[in-house]
């Protein structure tokens, strides 16, 4: 029940840190958040007056166009087909991608990834730290947190647990400045236990299906908070993963994400793959891919110069690759190799789930299309 999925919108922050290919301009990439913020906060007061309404109260829009339009992440709630994108569009299909129906969405955020779990129940997440969460297969939505909560969640969590404070001054920094941080990615072992993650390693954790989330901001091997793009289990492991090559491996044990080395300093995007093959891809048609849970990593040969940016697995347990340009790569031997399948016209892509062993559902800058595999 899995879509992979690239994270950014249009002209948002993440969205050109993603193309942040070397350490000097993703540092002035993080520099320039709180510049953001601060035209925000200046700015508030006259939208206000003007009638203004935060996109975390503002329901998402009807529109007839709405499948035409920037789509960030796709998956499957059992034969249903999900999208989502900007404004808070939610989209379903019945049909594998033929007709769309417009999901009633109660915020207007841009959302970036969305995951399913069993055939009804799946989130979706975003920008200003919002978690939605479905019951119906998609139909309908609700919010579980948002920037303001996921704020005031850490201070509380933070005082509670007696943290130190360093760690207490971090989640205030968070909460001063605003629901500003989205969330990138999310993930859920089954109907309870699940992740999010985000920008500057926004980390939180439900085990009651999101009634109560618990930062893990503090559990991670990410000093320089780097963002975190992707979070995904494959075979018997939970990974993280983001920009300047993080990837994080969950210690279960510990309940801590510990780092993991790869040969690769450029940003990742997602992560896929299959019991004893987990890849990890990125910027520049980077794949690397570890048959050992991480210990040793080998490039993927893919062929092509630009960012691989979704994943998705066929009911026929082939691997599926695709690109910001609209390649598409398949894999038959865990991804060992990969070869390309063409698609004419390219479709550039985000995201993109597999509705059975042959048709492609891909999500992107230009909505949502399908195509066939051989």
């Amino acid at each position: 029940m899995d879509g992979g999925r690239a994270r950014g919108h249009g002209n948002s922050l993440i969205a050109v840190a993603r193309e942040a290919t070397t350490e000097e301009t993703s540092m002035k990439i993080r520099s320039s958040a709180s510049l953001l913020a601060a035209i925000v906060l200046l700015a508030a007061p006259s939208a206000r007056c003007a009638g203004y309404v935060d996109v975390l109260d503002a329901p998402a829009q009807t529109s007839a166009l709405a499948s035409q339009r920037l789509l960030n992440g796709a998956a499957l709630a059992g034969n249903r087909v999900v999208v989502v994108g900007q404004r808070g569009h939610i989209l379903y299909s019945d049909d594998r991608g033929r007709t769309w129906t417009q999901a009633s969405v109660p915020v207007s955020a841009d959302l970036l990834a969305v995951h399913f779990p069993t055939a009804s129940k799946g989130w979706a997440v975003g920008h200003s730290g919002v978690v939605l969460a479905t019951s119906d297969a998609g139909k309908t939505w609700v919010k579980q947190l948002d920037g303001r909560s996921a704020a005031q969640a850490m201070i509380d969590y933070y005082e509670q647990q007696g943290a130190d404070a360093a760690t207490r001054s971090e989640a205030k920094r968070f909460a001063d400045e605003g629901p500003d941080k989205p969330f990138l990615d999310v993930w859920f072992d089954d109907d309870r236990v699940g992740y999010v993650v985000g920008a500057f390693n926004l980390v939180f954790r439900t085990d009651d299906g999101g009634a109560h989330w618990v930062p893990w901001f503090d559990r991670t091997e990410n000093p320089k908070r780097y963002h975190l793009y992707a979070v995904r289990r494959v075979g018997g492991d939970v990974y993280a993963a983001g920009e300047q090559g993080i990837v994080l491996k969950l210690d279960a044990t510990a309940q801590r994400f510990r780092a993991v080395r790869t040969p690769y300093d450029g940003t990742y995007f997602g992560i896929t793959g299959k019991p004893g093959s987990v890849l990890v891809f990125g910027l520049r048609g980077n794949v690397y891919r570890s048959a050992d849970g991480g210990a040793s990593w080998q490039k993927v040969d893919t062929g092509i110069p630009v960012g691989v940016t979704g994943a998705t697995l066929t009911t026929d347990g082939r691997i599926v690759l695709v690109s910001q340009a609209g390649h598409t790569l398949v894999s038959s031997d865990s991804a060992a190799t990969f070869a390309p399948v063409a698609s004419d016209p390219p479709i550039p892509a985000a995201a993109v789930a597999a509705v059975g062993p042959n048709t492609l559902v891909v999500a992107g800058p230009r909505g949502v299309q399908t195509s066939r595999l051989p």
